[in-house]
């Protein structure tokens, strides 16, 4: 028994390891957003001081995991097999959660997750305790903390809505007093500016750092607490002069010097609170066994009859776990691709400026700005227009405010903004933490970055719509998060407590299946956005770069036309609905491609020299007549979904065998148009065109054939319709790649000029 219960410490130790890494990647979003969306430094640098945060964050933790042991539940209530249950299925429950949402790059809270996740799982124990006992359930009091789970759950949605409205408050002050052309200003007041930042984020370090740091004597600790004002005063005044030595003296950057060391504070503050969120489980769970193992030796007593009242004292974590953690947390923090994708969420939606959106539209966000511009349009009424000219000069930036090294992205947003982002979170999560309120960072650092990219007029009317569906999306996200922590976890301690350790077996072997198959999803989308990335749209500015351009643009789409024509036509002949399924979903992703193509139509045209404008004719030509071909296979595609989907009769053998025929054809020519792009050889051009225009001929022979079928034999309208449909598409999309060839080949001597 001793032995069997051994191995499951193990195991979810291991369950915790895994549970680090999906947290990490997650929770990475609370401390990186700022500096990579600013570029404040280096991507190398911004890593090794998160990294240095997260490390001396996780050493100096407190080690006491309240939270796991008796924050949410009673465990003087439960025995330690029970307890072993609710263990089991919070770790479970929480890396399949975390590593979903990683997976779609959507911020969640750890916090949260584990909450609610042991209280789904001690509310079913408790229940089933109850039944068996032959008790009602309005017993379930005694085994629930509920007033605590109901205290964490109102702080955090409370912190959401302070967070947002602050920190739009406060960037919309700060913009005014700066602008985006801040760099003169900080001569003189940037002094001041550093010491108010830093002043705010030394209290954040030394709060956090006495709330944590075991060996401080505490009375050390109460001087602190209790002298909290004098410190922040002697600390504005010391950085305010630092600061200004920094500015005047050394010629630093203020304000990368904020990103920075707040960066380091954040991520210093993830690894002392939410370390209880990876580890807190697996260690409260090796301290009952701890505990159980030492009655069981001294008196044999068995774990159904072991109450675990030994979990509500305080119990030190060993410092040498804290310190593996912190080194798996580190690690995870460089190489985890999760992590970066959950970060670019929280970079594109606060970014400054137009660019791809990556959330749609809904109509509560539809409604939401449709108000606000309206609240917007009646308040400014009441200001008058010298007033609204001056605010509105402060909120104009020139092009040189996000300027950059050519080729390499722009920041999303400045460094005015990124500090602000930092300080404000920093002073909120202290004020919570001084106050004993309860909170979760990332909701925090979320919606602080949220508050100041409306506050900074980041989201215009050209976006906004696209942003606030984001933040909807998001906080929608966090919802589900508490829901779903919740039934799943009491869903697993049920299967556990009925299953034993077969159910056990057969969870980890679904869950590690789960984790695989998205690991492998993730690397699959990776390379897929990583071969499909575009040239840079600032970069594009001879007709010589263009010319280029739209060959990588023809070859792609070309190639994606060729091949989904070959499945449809295929799929169609076998009658083969779920295949065509698939090729529906890959005609969406040429139409995506497409969309994106030309929602930066106006960027290439804009960075093109006032000597290359006739350039952005032949690239807005050449997209048109592609998306032309989309367009003429996504008729193609969906109507051959409809007509198998809907049961009606196959096409006729002959029928297919010509629609293969023609498919051979266009598939040569298609074939050797991409040798010709990809290569950048154009002399064949012309050939490729007569080729086309024969297979044009061959399906004016179809058509003429078709009719004299209907005329002769055919009887089946549906099938006629989907054939002319086919065969009329077929002509329209190689009518287009004529047009587009030849467009190419005029337009192709001009760049020859130019080599």
């Amino acid at each position: 028994m001793e032995t069997l219960y051994i191995s499951l410490i193990v195991l979810l130790f291991l369950l915790a390891i895994a549970d680090l890494v999906v947290g990490v990647s997650n929770d990475a979003v609370n401390f990186l957003n700022s500096a990579i969306g600013s570029k404040a430094v280096p991507m190398r640098t911004i890593l090794i001081v998160a990294g240095l945060g997260v490390l001396v964050g996780a050493v100096f933790s407190s080690g006491l995991m309240e939270v796991a042991r008796k924050g949410i539940f009673n465990p003087e209530m439960f025995f330690f097999d029970e307890i072993i249950i609710i263990f089991l299925a919070v770790l479970i429950t929480d890396i399949l959660l975390l590593d979903f949402f990683n997976s779609i790059g959507i911020p969640t809270s750890t916090t949260v997750s584990v909450v609610f996740e042991l209280l789904g799982a001690a509310v079913v124990i408790s229940l089933l305790k109850l039944y068996e006992r032959g008790e009602g359930f309005g017993g379930l009091e005694q085994f629930i903390n509920v007033e605590k789970a109901s205290e964490i759950s109102f702080g955090i949605l409370i912190s959401v809505f302070i967070a947002f409205g602050v920190g739009a408050v406060v960037q919309f002050i700060s913009r005014l007093i700066f602008s985006f052309d801040y760099h003169k200003k900080l001569k003189y007041i940037g002094g001041l500016y550093g010491g108010v930042s830093l002043s705010a984020i030394t209290y954040f370090i030394l709060l956090k750092g006495t709330n944590s740091i075991t060996f401080l004597d505490q009375n050390v600790v109460e001087q602190v607490l209790e002298n909290k004002l004098w410190i922040i005063g002697f600390s504005f005044l010391f950085w305010t002069v630092i600061s200004q030595m920094l500015i005047q003296v050394f010629r630093f950057h203020i304000l990368k010097v904020i990103v920075v060391l707040g960066t380091f504070a954040l991520a210093l503050a993830f690894a002392g609170n939410d370390l209880v969120n990876f580890i807190g489980v697996s260690i409260a769970a090796w301290q009952s066994f701890i505990l159980w193992q030492e009655a069981f030796l001294a008196s044999g007593v068995l774990p159904s009859q072991f109450l675990m009242d030994g979990l509500s004292g305080e119990v030190q974590t060993p410092a040498y776990l804290l310190v593996i953690a912190g080194a798996i947390m580190v690690v995870t923090l460089w190489f985890s691709s999760k992590a970066q994708y959950v970060v670019q969420t929280g970079v594109n939606l606060g970014r400054q400026g137009e660019g791809q959106e990556r959330f749609k539209p809904n109509a509560l966000s539809r409604t939401v700005v449709r108000y606000s511009v309206f609240v917007g349009q009646t308040f400014s009424q009441v200001l008058s227009d010298p007033v609204q000219d001056k605010i509105n000069n402060r909120f104009s930036y020139p092009e040189k405010a996000f300027s950059y090294k050519k080729g390499v992205a722009k920041p999303a947003f400045d460094l005015l903004r990124a500090s602000v982002n930092l300080v404000l979170a920093s002073i909120l999560i202290s004020l919570a933490t001084s106050y004993t309120l309860p909170l979760s960072t990332t909701y925090v650092t979320f919606m602080v970055a949220m508050g100041t990219s409306f506050g900074d007029r980041a989201w215009g009317r050209e976006s906004a719509v696209y942003r606030v569906a984001g933040v909807f999306n998001v906080i929608g996200s966090w919802i589900a998060t508490a829901a779903i922590a919740f039934t799943a976890a009491g869903l697993l301690s049920l299967i556990i407590w009925f299953g034993s350790y077969y159910a056990i077996a057969v969870l980890l072997i679904l869950a590690l299946f789960s984790i695989v198959r998205s690991a492998i999803r993730h690397s699959k989308r990776v390379k897929y956005e990583r071969d499909h990335k575009k040239f840079n749209k600032t970069d594009i500015i001879t007709i010589n770069e263009i010319t280029k351009e739209s060959s990588e643009n023809i070859v792609k789409i070309i190639s994606g036309v060729n091949d989904l024509l070959l499945d449809v036509v295929n799929n169609l002949g076998y009658h083969d609905l779920s295949r065509l399924k698939k090729s529906l979903k890959t005609q969406e992703e040429l139409e995506l491609i497409i969309d994106e193509l030309k929602d930066n139509i106006f960027y290439y045209i804009k960075s093109l020299e006032d000597t290359n404008v006739e350039a952005s004719k032949f690239y807005v030509l050449t997209l048109d007549y592609l998306q032309d071909m989309v367009q003429s296979l996504a008729y193609i595609t969906r109507s051959s979904h409809t007509h198998v989907s809907n049961n009606h009769k196959n096409l006729k053998f002959s029928q297919i065998r010509d629609l293969k025929s023609v498919q051979r054809d266009l598939d040569e020519v298609y074939n050797e148009l991409v040798k010709a792009f990809q290569s950048s050889e154009f002399d064949s051009i012309q050939t490729l065109i007569t080729d086309e225009k024969r297979v044009l001929d061959k399906i004016s022979d179809l058509l003429q054939k078709q009719i004299d079928r209907i005329r002769d034999t055919e009887n089946s309208p549906k099938n006629s319709k989907l054939y002319f449909g086919i065969l009329l598409e077929t002509k329209n999309l190689t009518k287009t790649s004529i047009a587009l060839l030849e467009l190419f080949k005029e337009y192709y001597e001009e760049a020859r000029q130019e080599f």
